[in-house]
């Protein structure tokens, strides 16, 4: 989670398009590998990382239903694309297109997972950020516990419904 005395700056960071942020974790979300663009676009050392959860880069304003969805699909095997913005060890942010899979073990069973992040196109960010905003703002309005988390879910389902898309074909139709 956020480290205490951590401000948000509002600065937005970037990253060039054929740069790819990298990392693994084991099961639990702790990580195990990052590669240097995660490390200069996050600001940490890899000391600071390696053996972390990975939420150590999650943004206050990111909606936790976005990532109940992300952990619900990678636990069960399954890949998944999102977007993701995420803070600096500064406060500033980032945005990614994450790609998230997980790593099966011989026995089936997931042994950790992969994620590689690419800098998305600005004109998706018109779109998924007033969409995050209000995913979070419904959270936040019913409590931001469970309550909150359910409330962000029922309204992302909603929206995806009105769409006719799953999540999925929204994230890849942007």
């Amino acid at each position: 989670m956020l480290h205490t005395g951590v401000h948000l700056t509002g600065r937005e960071r970037t990253f060039p398009p054929d740069e790819i942020i990298v990392s693994k974790t084991d099961p639990k979300g702790r990580l195990t590998y990052v590669n240097d663009v995660f490390l200069e676009v996050a600001g940490y050392t890899e000391a600071e990382l390696i053996g972390k959860s990975h939420s150590v880069i999650r943004h206050p304003a990111m909606p936790r239903t976005v990532f109940r969805r992300l952990w619900d699909t990678i636990r069960g095997g399954r890949e998944i694309f999102a977007y993701v913005n995420n803070r600096a060890k500064c406060g500033d942010h980032y945005w990614v297109l994450a790609h998230i899979t997980p790593n099966l073990a011989a026995d089936g069973g997931v042994a950790g997972y992969h994620s590689s992040r690419r800098s998305p196109r600005r004109a998706v960010l018109d779109v998924v950020g007033p969409l995050y905003d209000r995913l979070r703002a419904a959270e936040l309005q019913a409590g931001d516990g469970a309550a909150g988390m359910a409330a962000g879910a029922r309204l992302l389902d909603d929206i995806l419904a009105g769409e006719g898309v799953s999540y999925e074909e929204f994230v890849l139709g942007l």
